[in-house]
């Protein structure tokens, strides 16, 4: 069968044919595809940085927050329909970059997509904003005065590639707070920047002028100082180290939000674990796992089940091997890479000669449950369907073990009654956790939810304000004004 290919990337304001192109090569599924990425020297990137400078100012600053949903929604809604080219190259080519069932990607991204409708981002907007319109123009403060939220003239975007879908974060974001975008496809998977710039140039050309993307060597700095340089802010995803890389190259006058790895982690309470529920939750949990491979934050890599319940913690382990071995069948998980495999076997081999830990699955089963009678530490897991399920006295026993991971701890799946659910949210808040969320829907986040503990739009803006005092002053000059004198 003959490779697919991509032209990826978008550089507006550079001819085509002077820049230079490299091509990534992917294969799975009895499939290859070449994609070609645009990669520009720092003089050219200073370039584009100005040309989207200045067409965000000319053409998105002046829209309404609104406007900006609507355009975000138009975009998003080709995304979702599987009739829509674009969409049929989602489905056709993620595959082929990620390895993943082309069925289970299907479905998990179009559960992610819809979090982008309409609707949603005036959510992402309201959980932000006790009012939107400072997005547009000076507002009354509560306090007295004028107050507006100014977003980025330009912000550099570094994507990791180990979420499809994931560019669509910050994009949204940072379009809703009006700033231009010049955006890093990750070497791991440059589809989706690439087909989701192509749907908003598509339902609003003007667009294509207000974003750009393009790839360099993640090794190669100079293209990352020169971008960043021109920027007002800087959003990166990657690893600890990588942070660390992309922070140094960051002038001081400029913003920086790192998202690095993040920890996850379920609680299953004794309410429960029965005959009933507990096959059905761990069913769920296993869809926790099995959605993005354990590669985005939000996946579940440790599980505490709870003593006491009419079923044994051992016994949920079990239905949930049992409901990954089911998955497995149904959508089997991609091939890991030389690397991955390696980590993979590490973890196994570590757990193996563990006293007390056993592990279900065999070593080629494509999944992997460690058990263990008494809880142990979190600890990040290879991922590809690898967790470790603990029993655990009590639920609030776990909050202990969480300190030395605080500052890598994002979501947890909880399973409890409601006086527990409020009880263990306190004290996991407390611990460094920022998102609780239903076992089944770790991997789904809310519209507008608090990314890491921080605000989605609100982190992106600066704020200006009139003083209260400034306003009544104005009033001395107006047409209106008395002479005091009189």
């Amino acid at each position: 069968m003959a490779a697919l290919h991509l032209d990826a990337g978008h550089l507006p304001g550079l001819a085509a044919d002077a820049v230079a192109h490299e091509v990534l090569r992917f294969a799975a599924h009895g499939r290859t595809l070449e994609v070609r990425v645009p990669r520009p020297t720092p003089a050219q990137l200073r370039q584009v940085a100005a040309h989207v400078r200045a067409h965000a100012a000319a053409v998105l600053q002046p829209l309404p927050a609104s406007a900006v949903v609507d355009l975000l929604d138009a975009a998003v809604a080709r995304l979702l329909d599987i009739a829509d080219p674009l969409r049929r190259a989602l489905d056709d080519l993620l595959p082929v970059v990620t390895g993943t069932d082309p069925e289970l990607l299907q479905r998990t991204l179009t559960a992610y997509l819809q979090a982008f409708r309409g609707p949603q981002l005036h959510r992402f907007l309201a959980g932000d904003f006790a009012n939107p319109k400072v997005l547009d123009a000076f507002q009354p403060s509560a306090k007295g005065g004028l107050v507006r939220a100014f977003g980025p003239a330009l912000a550099a975007h570094v994507w990791a590639g180990n979420t499809p879908g994931l560019p669509l974060w910050s994009l949204a974001c940072g379009l809703l707070a009006k700033g231009g975008t010049v955006g890093k496809l990750p070497s791991a998977e440059p589809v989706f920047a690439t087909v989701a710039a192509q749907a908003l140039a598509a339902v609003h050309p003007p667009l294509a002028d207000c974003l750009a993307i393009a790839w360099w060597p993640g090794a190669d700095e100079a293209p990352a100082a020169a971008l960043f340089r021109e920027a007002d802010l800087v959003l990166a995803y990657g690893g600890q180290d990588t942070l660390r890389q992309l922070r140094a190259l960051v002038p001081p006058s400029v913003r920086f939000l790192g998202y690095g790895h993040k920890l996850g982690l379920a609680l299953v309470g004794r309410a429960a674990l029965d005959a009933r529920r507990g096959p059905a939750l761990a069913r769920q949990a296993a869809l926790d796992i099995v959605r993005h491979e354990q590669q985005g934050c939000y996946s579940p890599q440790v599980l505490y089940v709870e003593q006491g319940g009419a079923m044994p913690p051992r016994a949920f382990a079990e239905h949930l091997a049992g409901a990954l071995a089911a998955l497995q069948r149904q959508h089997p998980r991609a091939e890991p890479a030389l690397e991955d495999a390696a980590a993979l076997a590490a973890w196994r081999a570590g757990l193996e000669w563990r006293e007390g830990v056993q592990l279900l699955g065999d070593a080629d089963a494509g999944w992997a449950v460690a058990w263990s009678a008494a809880p142990l530490p979190p600890q990040p897991s290879p991922g590809r369907r690898c967790v470790l399920a603990c029993a655990v006295p009590a639920l609030e026993d776990v909050v202990p073990l969480l300190a030395p991971q605080r500052d890598f701890l994002q979501t947890v799946g909880l399973a409890a009654d409601p006086a527990a659910l409020l009880r263990l949210a306190q004290r996991l808040g407390a611990a460094g956790v920022t998102r609780i969320a239903p076992i089944g829907g770790m991997a789904q986040p809310e519209p507008g939810w608090h990314h890491d503990g921080g605000c989605s739009v609100a982190d992106l803006v600066r704020w200006v304000e009139v003083d209260g005092a400034a306003e009544r002053a104005a009033d001395r000059y107006a047409p209106y004004a008395q002479d005091d004198a009189a």
